[in-house]
């Protein structure tokens, strides 16, 4: 693939509040170029769809390439048939990070200051304008980076249902911060060029973990891992309430297991190799409540079975009846985007307590294996 200089663009002093922070070089909306990279592994059923939602987008991105890492099914030739380009990974043995890598390593060389990435997971669809409200925000050079807030597809049942609830509660969380996420989600994110290389620069400086690319091969969260890195680098992020989408939802409780012990341990790992900064503080803050939830969690259900097994009945304690009832009018009022159907749902003490003794399991498993130090897989 070869790829043309792109010319400088002249930095334009930004109309926000300095907060201390490092902005990048204002670039002309109208000459932003966007290049989407699309990761993909046998996602022949969601390729065409993926690709579709970039065609429509209100500004299309200028190219649209799919990265086909180790793919045994039809996920090159549909992407093609789609109007794409398709880079086939060669010895890829790190997956999504490492199939991105491939590409971003001989991509970042040819672009300048008005060149945007959009990295999107290829099970997942943009709304039509995301694009357009993501350059928007990073044209002025104050953010360097865009991310989205995502909806559940449809599909995968009761767990499926849990998990579009989910997704709507992370998204309304968002809202209320005025789009001050934790994490760039690897659903789909907007980076300057910029932003890229200076993650690279600083990680060959050793400044930053990891070797010499985006993406740290080594950890099981690249997308977690990259955001914190952006942030080490003075750098401001946005998840704004324009930029949405739809996801692939997990079909069965092993699989979204399987994905959210990934997450969860992910996480806890970034932590660790990033330590203790005036960046991680409040995501070490939120693992402490995330163990805090974990005891409450199992204290209750504790106190439910010994009053079954031990007192005959249920005498379950004022305290814990009033955190009965917060958590559920909590539910309720969180999922009313979802309608009334789901806020009924919701409001069912055991439907919603099924969902978050299974997330805290998993959590669980998540601070034992970590602090295990059990290898680092999935």
């Amino acid at each position: 693939m070869a790829f043309p200089q792109r010319a400088v663009a002249r930095p334009r002093p930004t109309s926000h509040r300095y907060d201390g922070k490092t902005s990048l070089p204002w670039a002309p909306i109208g000459q932003m170029r966007v290049t989407a990279l699309l990761p993909a592994h046998n996602e022949a059923e969601q390729i065409a769809e993926s690709i579709d939602s970039l065609r429509f987008q209100t500004r299309p991105p200028d190219r649209v390439i799919v990265i086909a890492d180790n793919c045994s099914d039809d996920t090159a030739r549909i992407a093609r048939r789609c109007g794409a380009e398709v880079y086939e990974t060669a010895g890829n043995a790190h997956k999504k990070a490492g199939a991105l890598n491939q590409v971003l390593d001989r991509l970042l060389h040819f672009l300048g200051p008005d060149d945007v990435l959009l990295v999107m997971d290829a099970d997942s669809a943009l709304d039509r304008g995301f694009l357009q409200a993501g350059l928007e925000y990073l044209s002025s050079g104050y953010y360097a980076a865009v991310g989205g807030t995502f909806t559940g597809k449809d599909g995968g049942g009761f767990v499926g249902m849990l998990q579009r609830n989910e997704y709507v509660r992370y998204a309304r969380d968002v809202r209320r911060l005025q789009g001050k996420a934790l994490v760039l989600t690897g659903t789909a994110t907007l980076f300057r060029a910029l932003t890229l290389q200076q993650v690279v620069t600083a990680r060959r400086a050793g400044r930053l973990p990891g070797a010499g690319h985006v993406y740290d091969v080594r950890v099981l969260t690249e997308d977690n891992e990259l955001t914190l890195a952006i942030l080490h680098l003075g750098l401001r992020i946005l998840a704004p309430k324009e930029c949405t989408l739809t996801t692939e939802v997990m079909p069965t409780w092993r699989e979204l297991f399987r994905q959210r012990l990934r997450w969860k341990r992910g996480a806890l790992e970034n932590l660790t190799d990033y330590g203790w900064t005036k960046v991680t503080r409040p995501y070490w803050g939120r693992q402490l409540l995330s163990f805090i939830g974990i005891v409450v969690v199992f204290l209750y259900l504790g106190t439910v079975v010994w009053s079954i097994a031990v007192m005959g009945g249920m005498r379950i304690q004022p305290v814990w009846a009033a955190i009965t009832v917060i958590f559920m009018v909590e539910r309720v009022v969180t999922v009313r985007a979802r309608g009334p159907r789901q806020m009924l749902l919701a409001g069912l003490l055991f439907v919603e307590m099924v969902f978050d003794v299974f997330l805290q399991i998993v959590q669980a498993k998540a601070f034992w294996e970590a602090a295990w130090h059990r290898e680092r897989k999935w």
